[in-house]
C-alpha cells in the first residue's frame, strides 16, 4: 500500500510540473521566461533610443519640441527646432492661403543652413510622441521633401532616449552653419487645397484628430468645426502603445485596413496643421501605404474656405 502511494505521489508531482512548464519558456541557460518579446515597429524613417545613444558622434540630433522645451532638459547634442521655423507661419494667420506650408526652396535652404542641418549627415528627430503633435515627423516629412535622404524619427520620443541613458542638459546645443542647397520640393507626397477639391472623389481622406476636433468642437482657432467631408477617423495617438512607442506595424497595417484603407488606394492625411498628419503620412508609408499625401494646409485651411460636416 505504501509503494503504491508513493508512485501515485511521484506522478502527480510529475503532472504539476509538467503543467507549469506549459506557461513559461526556458532560455539557454535554463531560466523560465514568461513574456514574449516585444514586436517592435520597423522602418525607413525609425530608430531606437539606443540606436541614438550608439551615434551620437556621427549623426544631426534635432529636438522638434523647440527651444522653450529644450530649455527645460533636451539631448546634450541636440539642436532644438519647431516645424513653424520651416514653414511659411510669418505672413498671415492659420487659415490664410499659404499659412503654414513649406518654405519655398531658397528660404528653406536658408533656415536649415543658419542650424547647420547638413544635406550629407544622416538627421535624427526627436519629439513627445503620442503627448505632442508629431512635430519630428513634420520635419521629417519636410526634409524629405527637400532632398535629405537620411532622415530617422525616434521611436518613444525624448522620454526613450532618457530610459536609454543619453546625456541630457538645458538647451541643448547649436551647429556651425553650413551651406544648404535645395532645388526644388518634391511634391509626391504632399497635397493643396485647390488639388485636393479638384479631385477629392479620387482619395480616402483621412482624419488623425481627436474624437472632440473631428466631431466638432473649435479648439486652436479654425474658421469653424467638424470635419472633411466623409473623412475617415484614425486618430494619430491609436498609432502608439501606452509607453509612447509606435505599435508593430501588423498591429498598424490591420488599425488602417480596419478602417477602410487599402494599400492601393489614394490616401490624403490631414489634422489642424499639417502636423500629427504628416507623421501619420510617414508612418503609413513605412506600413506599406505608398500613395499617401499629406494636406499641409489642412483643417485650418479647408474650414475657412470649404464645407464641411459635423457629427
Amino acid at each position: 500500500m505504501k509503494k503504491l502511494l508513493a508512485v501515485c505521489l511521484i506522478a502527480l508531482s510529475l503532472g504539476i510540473a509538467g503543467c507549469g512548464n506549459s506557461n513559461n519558456a526556458t532560455d539557454d541557460s535554463g531560466q523560465e521566461s514568461s513574456k514574449k518579446e516585444e514586436v517592435r515597429f520597423k522602418g525607413d524613417y525609425i530608430v531606437d533610443a539606443d540606436y541614438v545613444k550608439d551615434h551620437l558622434d556621427d549623426i544631426i540630433l534635432i529636438d522638434a519640441r523647440g527651444e522653450d522645451a529644450a530649455k527645460k532638459g533636451t539631448v546634450k547634442e541636440a539642436v532644438p527646432m519647431t516645424w513653424q521655423y520651416l514653414s511659411d507661419v510669418e505672413n498671415g494667420v492659420s487659415g490664410d492661403e499659404n499659412w503654414g506650408l513649406v518654405l519655398e526652396p531658397k528660404k528653406l535652404a536658408e533656415r536649415l543652413g543658419e542650424k547647420g542641418i547638413a544635406k550629407e549627415k544622416e538627421v535624427v528627430l526627436f519629439a513627445s510622441a503620442q503627448e505632442g503633435w508629431g512635430d519630428d515627423g513634420r520635419i521629417a516629412w519636410e526634409l524629405l521633401a527637400a532632398g535629405y535622404k537620411d532622415v530617422k524619427m525616434v521611436d518613444g520620443g525624448f522620454s526613450a532616449l532618457k530610459d536609454a541613458g543619453v546625456k541630457t542638459n538645458k538647451g541643448g546645443t547649436e551647429l556651425k552653419p553650413v551651406d544648404v542647397e535645395i532645388d526644388s520640393i518634391n511634391q509626391d507626397h504632399m497635397i493643396k487645397t485647390d488639388e485636393l477639391k479638384a479631385d477629392y472623389d479620387d482619395y480616402k481622406v483621412v482624419d488623425v484628430r481627436e474624437d472632440k476636433e473631428y466631431d466638432g468642437e473649435v479648439l486652436y482657432g479654425e474658421a469653424k468645426g467638424g470635419h472633411l467631408p466623409g473623412a475617415i477617423h484614425v486618430k494619430y495617438t491609436d498609432l502608439f502603445n501606452k509607453n509612447g512607442t509606435l505599435k508593430s506595424n501588423d498591429q498598424l497595417t490591420k488599425l488602417f485596413e480596419d478602417a477602410g484603407l487599402s494599400k492601393d488606394d489614394k490616401i490624403v492625411t490631414y489634422c489642424t496643421a499639417g502636423i500629427r498628419s504628416a507623421y501619420t503620412q510617414l508612418v503609413m508609408d513605412m506600413c506599406g501605404f505608398k500613395n499617401v499625401k499629406n494636406y499641409d494646409g489642412s483643417f485650418y485651411r479647408w474650414a475657412k474656405v470649404e464645407d464641411v460636416e459635423k457629427q
